[in-house]
């Protein structure tokens, strides 16, 4: 699976940030959500929104696709930001009939709305166009544990190749006009996709498992994207760092 991570765009499209090292790439990102989450100023959060999708935007992340991904966040955060304000006890900020809102409900709920957001937003930015092999080669010299990055690198592989097999069967039903119903037929026929899927799967599992092994496989992977930090890694990390201190001086003074 050769399909950037996180974002459709192509690598291609930010050499700023294909030049910089993958791990510098990560701890940045990891480092800028955590500066994220111990702000507690609405004001300063609300300020870094635009900013951080104007970063985005001149790294070479399109409004559309921030659009596509956000859209998933904001259903998840629609229903909580609805819930919060009815269940966080203290003073009333709205009645309606029956339902008060409370005021350290919506407080929380604006908090958590523009974290989550700037977080996504963040994880986007930066870790865009990094491919599931440099990410999992970096997190491995990060030493993050062998066996996760194994998941981690399998499931990239994996992910494509049963997306292609669900792809040919689909294919092979609709040559044989099936249409899905609400039927006895219909779930009959589905149940059959899913389990021929899954079969097949299991046999391509084994076939690549015994490759592997003809090929020596001993449990783990060799880490060939030997990357080095350099100028750039530095100054961007610096870049950063200052621009994380001075949000996070802002927001205590405010």
């Amino acid at each position: 699976m050769s399909d950037a991570a996180f974002c459709g765009c192509d690598a291609e499209a930010r050499p700023f940030l294909d030049r910089l090292d993958a791990r510098v790439r990560i701890v940045a990102t990891l480092a800028t959500v955590v500066a994220l989450l111990t702000i507690r100023s609405p004001l300063v959060l609300a300020g870094l929104l635009p900013i951080t999708v104007a970063v985005a935007v001149a790294l070479g992340i399109t409004m559309r696709d921030l659009r596509d991904r956000l859209v998933h966040v904001e259903g998840f955060l629609v229903v909580l930001v609805i819930l919060l304000p009815l269940t966080v006890p203290g003073p009333t900020w709205l009645s309606l009939g029956p339902i008060a809102l409370s005021q350290p409900g919506i407080d929380r709920a604006i908090l958590i709305l523009l974290r989550v957001n700037l977080a996504a937003l963040v994880i986007l930015t930066l870790l865009a166009g990094l491919e599931p092999v440099r990410l999992g080669h970096a997190l491995a010299r990060l030493g993050m544990p062998e066996k996760l990055v194994h998941v981690l690198l399998f499931t990239a592989r994996w992910v494509g190749l049963v997306r292609d097999e669900a792809r040919r069967l689909h294919d092979a039903m609709r040559a044989r006009a099936f249409r899905a119903a609400t039927s006895g037929h219909g779930f009959r026929t589905l149940a059959h996709f899913v389990g021929q899927l899954l079969v097949r799967a299991f046999e391509r599992a084994e076939r690549v498992d015994e490759a592997m092994r003809c090929r020596a496989f001993a449990g783990r992977f060799v880490l060939v994207a030997e990357e080095r930090a350099n100028i750039h890694d530095a100054v961007f990390a610096a870049g950063l760092t200052l621009g994380l201190l001075v949000v996070i001086a802002l927001d205590r003074l405010m």
